[in-house]
């Protein structure tokens, strides 16, 4: 190239940078500014090492990852994009989660959400987050749910705050109740049967 080649006037790089090269910012860089965070203790509970990826639906991770897996719905790790975090077998840590930005629609992953991941319309329903739970509980992902939490997501019979789990855990306790009491009623015999018996004895 000779020195009277034009070049088009732009931004200079202080030092030589090959083509598809980057130019990194000096200083430390925020990211998730103001964003809603939780941390969660996390335990990986089978016999191989696990990587969750930075923005994996971390409700939806790997089901042998054990955690209150309620607390991170609709959230991703905190961390920079293309990261990710090992969980080597039997090891448990903690990490922060973060609420995810944009349109907050979760698709695919482990198809436990398939729809709207942020927070809906009314304080106490939420269909898909709902549906999200049961398909965790189907699909056989481990969750260690914090008792202390507040269960605010669904609301049983106009009374108080339930979780979509404890409503069916409780009406299965129901059934199981009635199931008892009748197998505890003792049999009788007919009335037909009765007479018959006495009269052979005459």
């Amino acid at each position: 190239m000779s020195d009277t080649t034009n070049i088009t006037p732009g931004f200079t790089p202080s030092s030589y940078v090959p083509v598809g090269g980057v130019i990194l910012q000096s200083g430390n860089l925020e990211y998730n500014v103001g964003r809603e965070t939780f941390t969660v203790k996390v335990r990986n509970t089978g016999d191989r090492p696990i990587q969750v990826g930075s923005h994996l639906h971390f409700f939806e991770a790997n089901r042998y990852l054990e955690f209150d897996r309620k607390v991170t719905f609709g959230c991703h790790l905190n961390i920079p994009a293309t990261t990710a975090i090992r969980f080597e077998p039997g090891e448990e840590k903690e990490v922060e989660v973060v609420t995810y930005a944009g349109k907050r629609r979760v698709i695919g992953f482990n198809d436990l959400t398939d729809g709207y991941a942020g927070p809906e319309d009314a304080p106490s329903y939420y269909p898909i987050r709902n549906r999200a739970y049961r398909r965790m509980v189907d699909y056989g992902f481990k969750d260690a749910a914090d008792d202390t939490t507040e269960a605010d997501y669904v609301v049983a019979g106009g009374g108080e705050p339930a979780t979509a789990l404890a409503a069916s855990e409780a009406e299965e306790a129901a059934k199981a109740k009635a199931m008892n009491a009748t197998a505890a009623v003792p049999a009788t015999k007919p009335a037909s049967a009765t007479t018959s018996s006495s009269n052979n004895k005459k």
